[in-house]
């Protein structure tokens, strides 16, 4: 019965998935302008792809998926160079990164990796 009423498969929800593969599987994505480059598409148009078919936005996503990389290296069991990390994962200073990172998992970095 449900399979007789499933809606049409809708382009920009697959569009959609695609750019936060997209974001997983490439790290040097940093920023919104160039994940929009990638896809051959404008920040602005990348931004509503995002609030209609993700629930947020391209910027959160990128930066989900760059802080979970500290947890992996962090897991590695192998001494984090913080400076060099936040250079890494795009972020201007290592304040930012700080910030960022305190805002997603609510402690400072240093006392996450404490935990390792």
């Amino acid at each position: 019965f449900l399979h007789a009423h499933q809606p049409a498969p809708d382009p920009q929800s697959d569009r959609a998935a695609h750019a936060v593969d997209r974001i997983i599987a490439d790290p040097t994505i940093t920023r919104v302008a160039t994940l929009a480059h990638h896809l051959g598409t404008n920040v602005r148009t990348l931004q509503r792809l995002f609030a209609d078919h993700v629930g947020i936005g391209p910027k959160w996503v990128i930066r989900r998926y760059r802080l979970h990389e500290v947890t992996e290296r962090l897991a590695t069991g192998t001494p984090i160079d913080w400076p060099t990390l936040a250079t890494d994962l795009g972020y201007a200073d290592q304040a930012h990164f700080t910030r960022d990172f305190k805002s997603m998992f609510g402690e400072s970095p240093t006392h996450y990796a404490e935990r390792y």
